[in-house]
């Protein structure tokens, strides 16, 4: 499959010039039918089939092997999650912090990697230490000096509010070196771009299917390391997270299904699988590289209203506009969604590989 075969699927590009990715991706409809035909199948033929538990469970296992595929690790270190912030508050409830326990963020952090570490300080008396960024790239000094009494490093990659493809294992080794442990928050990179979760290196990698994904909402990922699995205790327990949940001591999964708790939704899963395939079907790689050179014709076009750094590597391009919301508003009007950012606060673009030129060139003749 090519990209723009890819975007004949999307009923969204029949109304509207979409370029807000980052927020969130309309689906294809094979992706959004995958869903609904599993939920009907659910509750109107497997009560009498397999069972509903059977079918619920085997749909989420194997949307759990896809979303490995697609990070290139194995399925027991992948936990499923409802989002992004579902998966990094796994992580925050589930450390054993001590008063005056350091965790390091950088000035870029979404509110989903930064007011999970504010509700620990409030609770576990831990120091929040925010390093400084230059629209998103870090100062090697600066971080090795941050993280040398922490225990937790968090960053996102690419930056949300700059699009900035950080140099994730590099990070990773100076954090693991003053022996901090390492978040990523992923969320913008699955589906735009390659995510190595083993080579990273990284003890966690958060994500979600609703963006570049191209899934709905409600279906989420947290990677977690092998050494980094033995570290973390659920504070949340239920009769999915344990081996015997019968059992008079009940003991966790030694694997990333510690964090499952009871029923959920499968649907979303379901559809996270199907975008995966439809994603890999046109090629990571032919995606990232589509991505990157569209972004690069909406960089020359805007000229000194860039701000995003001309060398990013991804699909997020912020740039200024004196009223930034009133911006998004006259583009809206003429049918082109793009978002305004609160800090910067700019204008922000999400280019995908299902985009075109004609796209690019439609926003800035709007602009």
């Amino acid at each position: 499959m090519d990209p723009e075969s890819l975007r004949s699927e999307i009923p969204a590009f029949e109304e509207c010039t979409y370029l807000n990715w980052g927020a969130s991706g309309p689906s294809p409809r094979t992706v959004v039918d995958a869903a609904a035909e599993f939920e009907r199948y659910h509750q109107y033929d497997s009560p009498a089939d397999e069972g509903m538990y059977e079918a619920a469970d085997e749909a989420t296992e194997s949307a759990r092997e896809a979303v490995a595929g697609l990070l290139g690790t194995r399925s027991r270190n992948v936990a499923l999650t409802q989002s992004t912030a579902d998966g990094i508050n796994h992580v925050a409830t589930s450390i054993d912090w001590q008063p005056g326990d350091v965790v390091v963020r950088t000035d870029t952090e979404h509110s989903a990697a930064r007011l999970p570490w504010e509700r620990m300080a409030e609770l576990h008396d831990i120091e929040i230490r925010v390093l400084e960024t230059t629209a998103g790239r870090l100062d090697f000094d600066e971080l090795k000096t941050a993280v040398s009494d922490a225990r937790l490093l968090c960053f996102n990659s690419p930056t949300w509010n700059y699009g900035t493809r950080q140099p994730v294992e590099e990070i990773v080794d100076i954090a693991h070196d003053a022996g901090a442990r390492v978040l990523v928050d992923a969320v913008q990179a699955p589906g735009q771009q390659p995510v190595p979760v083993e080579q990273w290196g990284a003890d966690f990698v958060a994500g979600s299917g609703h963006k570049w994904l191209l899934g709905v909402w409600g279906a989420g990922f947290l990677y977690v390391s092998d050494d980094a699995l033995d570290a973390l205790t659920p504070t949340r327990i239920g009769y999915y997270s344990v081996e015997e949940y019968d059992a008079e001591d009940p003991d966790f999964y030694d694997d990333a299904r510690k964090f499952d708790l009871g029923t959920r939704s499968v649907a979303p899963f379901v559809a996270l699988e199907t975008a995966i395939e439809r994603l890999e079907s046109v090629g990571v790689d032919t995606v990232d590289q589509r991505i990157s050179r569209l972004a690069d014709r909406l960089k020359d076009g805007l000229g000194e209203r860039l701000l995003s750094p001309r060398d990013a590597k991804s699909g997020l391009v912020t740039f200024s506009a004196e009223d930034a919301e009133a911006t998004v508003e006259r583009l809206a009007a003429r049918d082109i969604q793009i978002r305004y950012l609160p800090d910067p606060y700019a204008c922000r673009v999400s280019v995908h590989a299902v985009n075109t030129d004609e796209d690019i060139d439609e926003l800035l003749d709007a602009l």
